[in-house]
C-alpha cells in the first residue's frame, strides 16, 4: 500500500513538472524585463534567462526596477565629501576647504579618488596686507605681522566670514624739539627712526637725538637739549690788530690787520665763530715786508748789497757790447713789497755794414755787434803791399778803418816749349793763359796744353810733351783682312776686307793714322752670309738640310700626283744673302675652270680658280675658290651668288627732317644718293639744292637731313646698285622767332624812346614786330599766342591794352629806336600818346606767319610810370605757338568793374 502511494506521488510530481517544462519553453523571458533591467543568462547552469535590474536600480527585474539612493549607504564617497544621488547613479564632490585628487569637479570613488585638504595659504594675499596665513584641516586662519595691528576683530580671524583685517601701525606726526630740526625724512610706520640735530647757532649738550615709532603707535623720544653757541674771545696774532665787536655767537666775525711794514703772508684775515663754539683759524701771519731780489733788466749788470727791506736801493749798468739809452738806473724797495720800475734799458751796439776797401774782398760772418771782425783780402790778381787787413766793431758803433793796400800781379812773358808753337794774346795779369800746339807730325802725349798766370806772378807749368806721331799696328776686326803697307806715321791708311763667306755691313772700311797717334774708327763689321729660310713654291715639297750659309742648296719636288712643268728645281744661297730665283710649276690635269652659277672667273692658274659674282648679284654664302686636287678633279667653290633686289619702299618723313624706308637688302650694304631741293613761295629767289651720299645695311635705314625752316622740299633717294628711286616731299615749320636784345627800363614820361638790337634772319620777310601798350591796373593776363590785335580807340577810355605799332622785319637795320606815343601810323596802327597819371607796360611781340603756321615770342620792353606807385614785377619773356598756351601773371591794380566786363584779357603763353 505504501509502495503504491509513493508511486502515485512520484507520478503526480512528474506530471506537475512536465507541465511546467512545457510552459517554460513557450514563454519569452527577456520580453518581460523592466525598461531599467537587462536580460542575462542564468548563473545556475540551467540554461535559462533571467531579468536583472541595471546598476543603480533595485527590484525583481520584471515588474519593477526603482532608483537606488547610494548616498544612504554610509560614507560611500569617503571623508570630507558630499554625495549627490542621480537617477540610476550618483556622484561625489569635496567639501569646502578640500580638493579631489583627480583634479575634477565631480568624481566616483571607485577609481580611488579622495578629497584632500586645500592649503589656502598658498594663495598670495589671502589674509590681506600685513596678514600671516595659518593652514588648518579644511580651512585657514589669519593673524597680523609685526608692525600691523588687527582692526574690527581679534586674532585669529578668517577674512571669508570675519570683518577683521590688519592695518599698518602709524605713529602720526613726529614730535618737535626746541632749537632742533628733523634731519631724516618723515616715515611714520612701526620701527621707523627719525634723527634730530640742533639748529644753526645751537649745540647738542645732552639727551637722545632719535625718535622711534613703537608697537603702541606712539613716538618714543627724542630728549636732546640744544643750547646757543658762544665762542668767547677770538685768537690773537703777533704784529697785528684785531677788529671785533665783542659778539661771540655763531657767525660773528673778527678781522685781523697787520702792523705797519708788515703784510699778511697767508690767504685769509677773517675768523668766524663756528657751530662748534670755536673761532675758525684763518690762514693769517704777519711778516716783515721784503722786496726780494731786484728785477733783472735785459743786457744789464746789477749792483746791490743783498738787502731787500723797504728803502733798499739797487743800481744798474749795461753789459759789455751794450750801451744805455736812459738815465734812470736806480730801483728802490717800496712799501708794497715791490721794487720800483727803473727807467733804464740797454741797447746792443750795432755797427751796420763794414766799409768797402778798393781792390779787396772781405770775409765776414754777417755779425755787426760789438767786437765783431771783418777780414780783408786782395782780389784775385792783386797782392797785399802793406797795411792791416782787419776791421773791428767799436764801442762807438763804428767799424775801425783797415789800412790794407793792394797792387796788381804781373807774370811777364810765358816760357817756350820744344817742338811746339805758342798761342798767346800778350796779357800777363792773373788768370791770363797761353796755349801750346805741337808742330806738324808731332802730337801731345800728355793731357795739358795750357799755362796760366797764377796769383803769385808765375806761369803754371803745363803737362805738355810733343812726340812724333806713330799709330802702331791697325786694330783687327773679326772675320776681316787688313790691307796695310806697315806705315804707322801721320796720314797712313789701312783697308779692311771681309773674309770669304762674310759680307760687309755698314759704311767705311778705311782707317787713317790721326794726329793724336790713333787709327780712325772703322764703321763696318763682317757678318756671316745667311740667306734664311728658302722661298716656298706652290704645290711642292722642299728637300733641305736647314743650312742657309753661302753655297747652301735647296731642291723642290712636286707633291704626289702633280707633274713638274719647268726644268730648274734647285736654288742656291748667294753672296748677297739671298736665294737664287726659282720657278717650279706643278700642275694637275683637271681641264678648264669649273662654272659657278651667276659668277665669273677672276683668276686662274690651272690648279686654282677664284670666282666672283657677276654684276647685279652679290656674294650671299660659300667659298669663292675652286681647287684642282691630285686626282685631276675640281673641288668646285661653294659660292652662292644672289640677285640684288634693292628698292626704296615705304619712304616716309619723320619729324620734318628725317627719312625712313624699307630697303629689302637682306643684310647687303648699299650706297644711296639723296638729292633734295627746297623752295619758298614767299621768297621767289630762294633755292636750297644739295646732295648727300649715304650707305647702310639696315633693313629700315633712317637718315636725318639739315633742312632749313619754312621751306617746301622735294627729296629723291636712288640706290647705286639697282638705280631704284623714290621721291617724297617735306614741309618744314617756322621756328620760334628769336627775342631781340633789349634793356628793360622804367621811365616817368607820357612818351619814351626805346632801343633794341636784332640779328637778320632768312625769315624776316614773313615776320613783324608788334608793340603793345598795357595799362597797369588790377590783375592783367597777357596771351602772347593770341591772334587778336586790338587798336587804340580815342573816343573810349578803356583800361585794356592795344597795339600801338606794327613793323615788318624785312629791311630793318640791326639797331632800332622806337618812340612810344609819337602819334604816327605804323602799319595801320596809331601810336597814341600815353595818358598822364597812369602806368603802362610796353610789350614787344615778334610774330612770324607762313600760311596757317604761326609762331611768336614776347618780352617786356619797358614801363612808363605816370604816378609814384611802386610795383614789383617779374620779367615776362614768353614764347608761344598756336598749339601751346601758358600763363604768366603780371601783378597790377584791379580793373574797374566796367572794364572787367567789357575788356578782353590777354593770357601769356609760357615758354
Amino acid at each position: 500500500m505504501t509502495v503504491v502511494r509513493v508511486a502515485l506521488c512520484f507520478l503526480m510530481i512528474q506530471s506537475i513538472f512536465k507541465d511546467i517544462t512545457v510552459k517554460t519553453e513557450t514563454m519569452d523571458v527577456c520580453a518581460s524585463c523592466h525598461k531599467n533591467a537587462t536580460c542575462n543568462d542564468k548563473t545556475d547552469g540551467s540554461g535559462g534567462k533571467v531579468c536583472n535590474c541595471m546598476y543603480g536600480f533595485v527590484g525583481n527585474g520584471r515588474t519593477y526596477c526603482q532608483d537606488k539612493d547610494e548616498c544612504q549607504l554610509g560614507k560611500i564617497c569617503g571623508d570630507h565629501t558630499k554625495c549627490h544621488n542621480t537617477y540610476g547613479s550618483y556622484y561625489c564632490t569635496c567639501l569646502a576647504g578640500y580638493s579631489p585628487s583627480n583634479h575634477m569637479n565631480t568624481f566616483i570613488p571607485n577609481d580611488g579618488t579622495y578629497c584632500h585638504d586645500i592649503d589656502e595659504c598658498g594663495v598670495q594675499g589671502v589674509c590681506g596686507e600685513g596678514g600671516l596665513c595659518h593652514n588648518t584641516e579644511g580651512d585657514f586662519t589669519c593673524s597680523c605681522q609685526t608692525g600691523y595691528t588687527v582692526q574690527d576683530g581679534s586674532e585669529p580671524f578668517n577674512p571669508n566670514w570675519d570683518a577683521a583685517y590688519c592695518k599698518v601701525i602709524d605713529c602720526g606726526s613726529p614730535p618737535s624739539v626746541l632749537h632742533a630740526e628733523q634731519l631724516s625724512p618723515t616715515i611714520t610706520h612701526y620701527n621707523s627712526e627719525l634723527q634730530y640735530g640742533c639748529r644753526e647757532g645751537f649745540q647738542w649738550k645732552r639727551g637722545q637725538n632719535s625718535s622711534v615709532c613703537g608697537l603702541d603707535g606712539k613716538w618714543h623720544g627724542p630728549s636732546l637739549v640744544c643750547e646757543e653757541v658762544d665762542c668767547g674771545e677770538p685768537h690773537v696774532f703777533p704784529q697785528s690788530t684785531t677788529v671785533w665787536n665783542n659778539i661771540s655767537r655763531m657767525g660773528s666775525l673778527a678781522l685781523y690787520v697787520c702792523d705797519p711794514h708788515f703784510y699778511n703772508s697767508g690767504h685769509e684775515n677773517v675768523s668766524v665763530c663756528t657751530a662748534h663754539g670755536t673761532w675758525s683759524r684763518p690762514d693769517f701771519q704777519c711778516e716783515e715786508i721784503q722786496c726780494g731780489s731786484p728785477p733783472v733788466l735785459p743786457h744789464s749788470v746789477l749792483f746791490w748789497n743783498g738787502v731787500s727791506k723797504i728803502g733798499s736801493v739797487a743800481l744798474y749798468g749795461c753789459d759789455v757790447g751794450y750801451r744805455s739809452l736812459d738815465t734812470g738806473n736806480v730801483s728802490v724797495c717800496e712799501s708794497d713789497g715791490q721794487w720800483s720800475n727803473p727807467d733804464y734799458s740797454c741797447e746792443e751796439i750795432v755797427c751796420g755794414e763794414p766799409p768797402i776797401m778798393p781792390l779787396t774782398v772781405h770775409i765776414w760772418n754777417g755779425r755787426v755787434t760789438f767786437n765783431s771782425t771783418v777780414t780783408y783780402h786782395c782780389k784775385h790778381g792783386y797782392y797785399p803791399k802793406q797795411g792791416l787787413n782787419i776791421s773791428v766793431c767799436a764801442e762807438n758803433g763804428y767799424w775801425t778803418k783797415p789800412a790794407l793796400l793792394c797792387e796788381e800781379v804781373k807774370c811777364g812773358v810765358p816760357p817756350s816749349l820744344p817742338l811746339s808753337v805758342m798761342i798767346w794774346r800778350g796779357q800777363t795779369k792773373v788768370g791770363s793763359n797761353v796755349s801750346y800746339k805741337c808742330i806738324e807730325g808731332f802730337y801731345n802725349v800728355r793731357k795739358g796744353d795750357t799755362s796760366v798766370c797764377d796769383s803769385e806772378g808765375i806761369w803754371s807749368h803745363p803737362d805738355f810733351l810733343c812726340q812724333e806721331v806713330d799709330c802702331g799696328v791697325p786694330v783687327s776686326l773679326p772675320h776681316s783682312v787688313v790691307l796695310w803697307n806697315n806705315s804707322s806715321s801721320l796720314g797712313s791708311v789701312a783697308l779692311y776686307v771681309c773674309e770669304a763667306g762674310y759680307r760687309t755691313v755698314g759704311e767705311g772700311n778705311v782707317s787713317l793714322c790721326k794726329s793724336d797717334a790713333k787709327w780712325s774708327r772703322v764703321n763696318m763689321r763682317c757678318e756671316e752670309i745667311n740667306c734664311g729660310p728658302p722661298p716656298e713654291c706652290p704645290l711642292t715639297d722642299i728637300l733641305w738640310n736647314k743650312a742657309s750659309t753661302l753655297g747652301s742648296v735647296v731642291q723642290y719636288k712636286c707633291k704626289y700626283g702633280l707633274k713638274q712643268q719647268s726644268d730648274k728645281n734647285m736654288t742656291t744661297c748667294t753672296s748677297d744673302g739671298t736665294w737664287e730665283k726659282v720657278f717650279v710649276t706643278c700642275t694637275a690635269h683637271c681641264g678648264p675652270a669649273p662654272e659657278v652659277p651667276h659668277a665669273e672667273v677672276a683668276w686662274d692658274n690651272s690648279t686654282a680658280v677664284i670666282h666672283r659674282c657677276v654684276k647685279g648679284h652679290y656674294r650671299h654664302t660659300g667659298s669663292d675658290i675652286s681647287i684642282c686636287d691630285i686626282t685631276g678633279k675640281w673641288q668646285i667653290a661653294s659660292l652662292h651668288c644672289k640677285e640684288m633686289k634693292l628698292t626704296v619702299n615705304n619712304l616716309v618723313v619723320i619729324n620734318e627732317r628725317c627719312l625712313r624706308w624699307n630697303a629689302e637688302n637682306e643684310g647687303y650694304r648699299e650706297k644711296y644718293t639723296v638729292t633734295f631741293v627746297g623752295l619758298r613761295d614767299f621768297e621767289q629767289l630762294f633755292s636750297d639744292r644739295r646732295k648727300k651720299i649715304f650707305s647702310s645695311s639696315a633693313l629700315w635705314p633712317v637718315l636725318c637731313l639739315n633742312l632749313l625752316p619754312a621751306t617746301n622740299y622735294t627729296i629723291t633717294i636712288t640706290t647705286e646698285s639697282t638705280r631704284a628711286t623714290s621721291t617724297v616731299t617735306a614741309n618744314t615749320s617756322i621756328p620760334v622767332p628769336p627775342t631781340p636784345e633789349i634793356k628793360y627800363s622804367e621811365v616817368e614820361a607820357s612818351s619814351l624812346t626805346l632801343k633794341l638790337r636784332r640779328s637778320t634772319n632768312t625769315l624776316d620777310s614773313i615776320c613783324m614786330y608788334q608793340v603793345f601798350v598795357i595799362p597797369v591796373e588790377g590783375v592783367m593776363l597777357f596771351d602772347c599766342s593770341s591772334s587778336v590785335s586790338p587798336r587804340f580807340l580815342a573816343q573810349q577810355r578803356c583800361d585794356r591794352g592795344y597795339v600801338t605799332a606794327q613793323i615788318q622785319l624785312s629791311g630793318l637795320a640791326a639797331e632800332i629806336n622806337f618812340t612810344v606815343g609819337d602819334q604816327q601810323l605804323y602799319g595801320d596802327f596809331f601810336n597814341a600818346p600815353l595818358e598822364n597819371g597812369r602806368d603802362y607796360y610796353i610789350i614787344l611781340r615778334t610774330v612770324c606767319q607762313w600760311g596757317k603756321s604761326r609762331t611768336q615770342s614776347c618780352v617786356i620792353w619797358a614801363k612808363a610810370r605816370g604816378t609814384s606807385y611802386i610795383m614789383k614785377i617779374s620779367a615776362l619773356v614768353t614764347v608761344g605757338s598756336i598749339g601751346a598756351v601758358g600763363s604768366v601773371i603780371v601783378m597790377g591794380y584791379w580793373y574797374s568793374w566796367y572794364c572787367k566786363k567789357s575788356s578782353p584779357r590777354f593770357i601769356s603763353a609760357a615758354i
